[in-house]
């Protein structure tokens, strides 16, 4: 087929060239955005009088019918057409004639295609939010049920303090609530439209490139022609957002294989997500947890080539940058079957609240409420550390938690100690003492609880 560059050229390109350039295979993606793009261009040249109301209206019909042909599979995209841009050209062509070689006019394939990268990102952005949400609104589901389900909190993976599943989980709630605030900013920033730049110095045509913009949802058009078709770092945003949710994600993920090992036993990952042994028959191995921490890897490593590919490129449009789209379609496919899953995992997983509360009791995890125990009775604080760590490795020789030593046992470390220490050092006790804002306690978390759903109505 003769490219739509083609004058210029004596002979045919190498086959090998030809295929190494084109994008066809990956791009075709767009196809919806492009045909959006080439729309809003054709109304727009007929309202400043480049096309006649004809001529439009045929090129409008002609693009509504390939985009419907296509979608049915009635038109088949091949590898006959070097992108999906020329796809589109070739069969408006082929169905109206002449007419369509004007829609053209004014534009080049480098403000188109910086079109339909911003026009698919931008919704992507939105269907990635909303996977998000949803596993915030299973994440606030499970905040709600396990506000009382006392667990250990670690630093160091050393029990550290008791805290509360429901704390636990608030944390990662945190987490992705950021990760929706960045996905905004990153679709505020890029919300300006590139069309009409031409390839790079705009175009002599009287276009009105903010009718353009506002047709297409827009906020107003890109301030520099140069800029508008060389910019990718609205992707470079996005894979930054994205890498930072895998990073979230595998996080999580991490704990969770911690968790269901036999030395914690602290959950049960339902059978729909987990995958059995060829040779071991007692296996259960928590295989989406881990596929989501090894796919992380994956967009890290597209924000990394993005990166690479884009500090050497001087303005304003090189070819290098067609390598953006394969590396975001794929990130962008990953994170979103990423977050689904494991909010499906999330979901179904039944948490073993028993052996979580028996493990911050064995865990030491309220030697710190016995230190503040000694502070409230006089005790210099420095004074009372030594004392109960000489009291925790005293009931490690003995294999006794502080729960279970005797008033006796208590003496012959301080004779500070009395009956009502029981009840200060109990589990329920230190954690819902602890009710400053963001604390584990039962009053702060109904407080966070509450506003995570005012948030989640919010947004």
């Amino acid at each position: 087929m003769a490219q739509l560059w083609g004058g210029r050229f004596t002979k045919q390109t190498d086959k090998l060239a030809y295929a190494f350039n084109a994008s066809i295979s990956f791009d075709q993606r767009l196809l919806t955005q492009d045909i959006a793009g080439s729309c809003a261009h054709a109304k727009m040249l007929a309202a400043q009088g480049i096309l006649t109301p004809h001529e439009r209206d045929a090129i409008l019909q002609g693009l509504k019918e390939i985009l419907a042909d296509t979608q049915s599979g009635k038109l088949k995209i091949t590898e006959q057409y070097e992108d999906v841009h020329s796809f589109v050209e070739a069969n408006l062509i082929e169905r109206i004639g002449d007419i369509g070689k004007k829609l053209h006019t004014g534009r080049s394939r480098n403000d188109q295609v910086a079109l339909d990268m911003k026009l698919y990102v931008r919704e992507e952005i939105g269907n990635i939010d909303e996977e998000l949400k949803e596993l915030l609104q299973i994440l606030l589901e499970k905040m709600k049920e396990h506000i009382d389900t006392i667990m250990p909190g670690f630093t160091h993976l050393q029990k550290a303090q008791p805290t509360t599943l429901a704390h636990h989980l608030g944390a990662y709630f945190e987490m992705f609530r950021r990760d929706r605030s960045r996905l905004a900013d990153v679709k505020a920033r890029l919300n300006l439209c590139p069309l009409g730049s031409g390839a790079l110095a705009g175009t002599t045509y009287p276009l009105d490139r903010a009718s353009t913009a506002k047709q297409l949802g827009f906020h107003g058009p890109t301030r520099n022609s140069m800029d508008s078709v060389s910019d990718r770092d609205y992707v470079i945003e996005l894979l930054s957002a994205l890498s930072i949710i895998m990073m979230h994600l595998s996080r999580f993920s991490e704990e969770i294989i911690l968790w269901n090992s036999n030395e914690y036993r602290f959950v049960e990952i339902d059978d729909a997500y987990s995958t059995g042994s060829s040779i071991m028959p007692q296996k259960k191995n928590p295989d989406i947890a881990e596929l989501v921490r090894g796919k992380t890897g994956r967009v890290y490593g597209a924000l990394m080539s993005m990166l690479t590919t884009m500090k050497g490129i001087p303005l304003a449009y090189d070819k290098d940058m067609q390598e953006d789209k394969e590396l975001t379609f794929d990130a962008i496919d990953t994170v979103k079957g990423c977050v689904r899953l494991f909010g499906g995992m999330l979901r179904t997983m039944k948490f073993c609240k028993p052996r979580m509360e028996e493990s911050a009791k064995h865990g030491f995890t309220n030697a710190t409420d016995a230190a503040d125990y000694l502070v409230n009775h006089g005790v210099p604080f420095r004074d009372a550390h030594g004392i109960v760590g000489q009291l925790v490795l005293y009931g490690i020789s003995h294999g006794k938690a502080l729960d279970d030593l005797t008033l006796e046992e208590y003496h012959q470390f301080s004779p500070v100690f009395e009956k009502d220490v029981y009840d200060a050092i109990s589990l329920k006790t230190c954690v819902e003492k602890r009710n400053t804002i963001g604390a584990p306690g039962h009053r702060a978390m109904e407080v966070e609880i509450a506003e995570a759903e005012e948030y989640l109505i919010r947004n």
